[in-house]
């Protein structure tokens, strides 16, 4: 683990050992820019497993098991099991769901409350349901419970896109509708789940009301208005500060639905054929399409005019899956069979053609050496590395040669796609996407010594105690605190690293002043008898030795372009 995963694995684990779970910490600054469900799970899991990176990622792990299945529960309801079935193959296999589940970001969680929500509004208001109470308070405990895992979107977006199907359906206005949907019992539901840690964490994180429309360095105005104001208003707008983050251009962000989704983007063709016109006595089928308009339409639209991550879209997936698994379902059984071929065909072109350029890569670096690790082959971008998938443009021709087991597999994996969908297989994606997703984890598994910073860590276990130093801001080694169990619990000296997630916090009255360090105190310190290391990545070795001098630093171990250097020399 490292970067982000590594940061909401520690800040679980201070949560779990200090006994505070109001107030996230990194290194004592409080960091209130993120919502606390994620963090109590992990800390939870803590609790009955130990803490251990995998433990970290359970949760994630079975948010999307859950998802997935929940999206084929709503399919087989809505429409049948076979349209079910296709819906959570749909979610399950695409690159999306896989990608945005390598990293510990709580996506998927709201990802499913969302779905969990829009299933149990449409189960309220069916006419067959004998218990619309009930389903009306799920929805409520879903969005109260998202609530606390993404802020204000848990609401916005299921109330947005149910409210927007209830106009279309004309319902909006029916008493019935609301009598059925309980909204002010739901409301009180929702604030009993939501309100208790908003209320603490603004109680103790004054001052505690501000609505200043401007984010600025050096100022700190609390909780509310960093969580409220910074983190949602100003975000929204484009105005957030620090600028720790960047924005997809809005075409791309549109476009790039055709990676999320694949390979079942494809379908989206068929898609268009389904009837969405809502008709008196709809039947459920008809009802959910609707619905998953009106919900992915109202999401991708929002972000449309907000800053966007790639992954920010996720909530919209299921809402794609269950129309691709209906359009597949029913293309099957009736006229518009002809576009189910085309998508066929369509994936096959593109299956054989990924087949073919992996061939090819293979044949340039075949007979290439491989020494080391794959940092030494890469190029670095830290300029794009705020978007989530940066590091895929440090890529070279001859990083490669350290891929090729993973190479061959995903080869093997188009070949099997492109000969199942010529032959009309709707399995063989599934099984394409299986041993792509097996060969996407192999390759991550050769990009851990330049993604993380585990042996650095364990070099540090080895070593005699010091005083650690993290050259630049926290997340660039983050996977050390985590790991370096000696020095769990201490004090981490960040040199020149009140930048972006932890400056905020560091002008908070109570934070430790102790944590930043400039060049000259670095100079002092690292000079004095006292022993100290500290963690740098290759392009700032240059910046020490001219500030220290280069026989003051003695190289404990050097690992995917990152160095840990003591101050003296130790064995």
């Amino acid at each position: 683990m490292d970067d982000v995963d590594a940061v909401q694995a520690q800040i679980a684990r201070n949560m779990f050992d200090s006994g505070d779970w109001v107030t996230a910490r990194l290194d004592g600054i409080a960091y209130l820019e993120k919502s606390p469900l994620k963090y109590w799970l992990i800390a939870l899991s803590y609790k009955v497993f130990g803490v251990h990176d995998w433990v970290a990622r359970l949760p994630v792990a079975l948010s999307a098991v859950i998802l997935c299945w929940l999206v084929f529960r709503i399919g087989a309801w809505a429409a049948s099991v076979r349209a079910g079935l296709y819906a959570g193959l749909t979610l399950a296999t695409c690159v999306g769901l896989f990608l945005f589940t390598r990293i510990q970001i709580p996506d998927v969680t709201i990802t499913a409350t969302i779905a969990l929500a829009m299933w149990s509004f449409l189960r309220a208001l069916d006419t067959d349901e004998p218990r619309p109470g009930l389903w009306a308070t799920v929805m409520a405990a879903a969005i109260g419970t998202g609530l606390l895992l993404k802020g204000l979107i848990a609401a916005l977006f299921p109330i947005a896109g149910a409210l927007l199907y209830l106009a279309i359906t004309r319902q909006i206005v029916s008493r019935e509708t609301w009598r059925k949907l309980h909204p002010f019992r739901g409301a009180l539901v929702a604030l009993a789940i939501a309100a208790p840690w908003h209320i603490l964490a603004t109680l103790r994180n004054p001052p505690y009301f501000d609505f200043t429309m401007h984010s600025a360095p050096g100022e700190y105005r609390g909780f509310f208005w960093f969580y409220f104001m910074n983190e949602h208003v100003l975000r929204f707008l484009n105005l957030r500060y620090p600028r720790d983050y960047n924005t997809v251009p809005r075409v791309y962000f549109w476009l790039f639905h055709l990676l999320w989704l694949f390979p079942w983007s494809v379908y989206f063709p068929a898609v268009a054929t389904l009837s969405f016109r809502p008709i008196p006595d709809m039947d459920r089928a008809r009802k959910m399409r609707l619905l998953c308009l009106c919900w992915a339409g109202f999401l991708l639209t929002f972000f449309t005019f907000s800053s966007t991550q790639e992954y920010y879209s996720m909530p919209c997936y299921p809402a794609l899956a269950l129309l691709v698994g209906q359009a597949i379902a029913l293309c099957g059984l009736s006229d518009s069979g002809p576009w189910l071929r085309i998508g066929n065909r369509i994936l096959a072109t593109i299956a054989s053609l990924a087949a073919l350029t992996i061939a090819w890569i293979l044949t340039q670096v075949w007979n290439l050496p491989a020494p080391g690790d794959i940092s030494r082959a890469l190029t670095q971008h830290p300029e794009a590395y705020t978007l989530s998938l940066g590091h895929m443009g440090d890529l070279t021709i001859a990083s490669f040669a350290y891929l090729r087991g993973p190479l061959m597999l995903a080869g093997l994996a188009f070949l099997i796609g492109a000969i199942t969908s010529w032959r009309g297989k709707i399995a063989g994606a599934v099984i394409m996407m299986v041993l792509f997703i097996h060969a996407a984890r192999q390759a991550l598994v050769v990009f851990d010594p330049y993604l993380s910073s585990r042996p650095l860590a364990e070099a540090l276990n080895r070593a005699p105690a010091g005083k650690l130093i993290l050259d630049d801001q926290y997340y660039t080694f983050s996977s050390v605190v985590f790991y370096a169990e000696a020095y769990h619990g201490q004090r981490i000296l960040l040199l020149n690293g009140r930048v972006n997630n932890l400056e905020y916090g560091s002008y908070a009255p109570h934070a430790p002043q102790d944590v930043f360090i400039d060049d000259a105190t670095f100079r002092e310190r690292w000079l004095s008898p006292d022993l100290y290391y500290i963690c740098v990545e290759q392009p700032h070795v240059d910046h020490l030795r001219k500030l220290v001098g280069v026989d003051e630093l003695h190289t404990l171990i050097e690992s995917g372009g990152k160095f840990v250097f003591a101050n003296r020399p130790v064995g």
